[in-house]
């Protein structure tokens, strides 16, 4: 007789929002094995509507409190590309700056105090304030600092104040701004090297897991795309934003409240492993260093590897973030007041990659500059039928193991993927059947 599985991980942990696992295998065959979300969706787009220019960012920050500066980001960029409102150079940059303070801040919260504790074999970051207590201060350390780069460049850290569409409506001093520098230098720097030689010791706790995928990423000729760039698929290559809504075909299944995705598999995955492996020519050497000393290859296909895939990027935020102030020094601080007079009417698209992939925001503005339709594509949601493939596949491997390790390497794999499952339902197709 086959093997017999009932694996039920009810609100896996470490993950923000609320997902379960469930696993069933009868007489070894494998019936499911998948990721059931199970939130309430919350209606952003909805929300969207009718709404003035001036609050569209606002509200849609709102919709994650870890990933609000990327939000804020792709929405600026949607709303500019339909009003027609041109932006300095000095805006783009204070944009990529604080884009790679919310790419350290997130990646450094996940590496090290979600999904360390898996490596470390406990069951969360308490533990390892006794028994690694140096690993702690400094993740602390880093996302205080990654932190404050939002705070001094748009007011705060968490939902943003001062950068709107079109500019800012106060800018950092060149004072502020030279602390800043300094600190990535002596601080961020060190505990970010530190944190690599961490996550190194821990190298030979990643399970050697490979599913050939899709990975899908933004891509630009001129840097590490965060901020912009076109869609750029490991198996198509590169298509630009506009196409969007092609690059990701979101469908809903029964098991969750939150739309899956896929282009041209059954499924795809978004993030910094995505990022890797469409852009590692683009990362700086240090950072390239990093990869190779934790064994991160161009081609990976180890969803596991999407955690050192951060760390790696970090290293590349930090330098990039220092050479965009030397710049920003070099040149001075403009006083500059936000261009907000729209020069036409009609859809924008704005595509950038928050820590968790790529996101979409589409609006669609009247004459008076109010929102008639909007739609938003969250990193998760494009994730979820990758998981669900993962799991698919893994399960078969491991079956050997027991009920109790299976459903721990599942959860690591599930965190590995760093999801934000609340984020991800923000709309709901229902359809009614008489």
């Amino acid at each position: 007789m086959g093997t017999n599985l009932d694996i039920k991980v009810h609100h896996l942990t470490r993950v923000e929002g609320h997902g379960d696992i469930v696993v069933n295998m009868r007489d070894g065959v494998l019936e499911k094995a998948r990721l059931e979300i199970v939130e309430a969706p919350r209606y952003f787009e909805a929300m969207l509507k009718g709404r003035n220019f001036h609050e569209a960012a606002i509200i849609t920050s709102r919709i994650c409190g870890i990933c609000s500066l990327g939000h804020q980001m792709t929405s600026f960029k949607a709303t500019e590309q339909a009003l027609g409102l041109e932006v300095s150079e000095q805006t783009v940059l204070l944009r990529k700056l604080l884009v790679h303070g919310a790419t350290i801040q997130s990646n450094v919260l996940h590496a090290l105090f979600l999904a360390a504790p898996d490596f470390l074999k406990v069951g969360s970051v308490f533990p390892l304030v006794g028994t690694h207590p140096e690993v702690v201060l400094a993740a602390l350390r880093m996302k205080r600092l990654a932190n404050d780069i939002g705070e001094v460049v748009s007011g705060r850290a968490v939902h943003p104040i001062s950068c709107v569409p079109g500019g800012f409506t106060q800018l950092p001093s060149a004072k502020s701004l030279a602390v800043l520098r300094e600190r990535l230098e002596k601080q961020m720097l060190p505990d970010l090297v530190f944190a690599a030689d961490v996550v190194a010791t821990l190298a030979g706790e990643i399970p050697d897991f490979r599913r050939e995928t899709e990975f899908i990423s933004l891509r630009s000729d001129d840097d590490y795309a965060l901020y912009d760039g076109d869609i750029c698929s490991t198996d198509t290559g590169r298509v630009p934003d506009r196409e969007y809504r092609r690059m990701s075909n979101e469908f809903v299944v029964p098991h969750s409240t939150s739309k899956h995705c896929k282009v041209n598999r059954s499924s795809y995955m978004v993030g910094a492993l995505a990022r890797w492996n469409n852009n590692h020519d683009r990362l700086c050497p240090e950072a390239l260093g990093v990869a190779a000393k934790l064994g991160l290859k161009p081609d990976c296909h180890n969803p596991f590897m999407n955690t050192v895939a951060q760390v790696v990027e970090s290293v590349h935020c930090c330098l990039d973030a220092m050479a965009i102030l030397d710049r920003l020094l070099a040149a001075g601080i403009r006083d500059e007041v936000p261009n907000q007079d729209p020069t036409r009417h009609g859809t924008g698209i704005g595509a950038t990659e928050v820590p968790r992939g790529i996101l979409y925001h589409e609006y669609t503005y009247d004459r008076q500059g109010r929102i008639t339709a909007a739609n938003c594509i969250i990193p998760t949601g494009q994730n979820l039928a990758n998981i669900d493939d993962d799991m698919v596949k893994l399960v078969p491997e491991v079956v050997d193991r027991g009920e109790a390790a299976i459903a721990h390497l599942l959860e690591m794999l599930v965190r590995a993927y760093d999801p934000c499952i609340s984020c991800s339902v923000h709309m709901l197709d229902v359809k009614f059947t008489r």
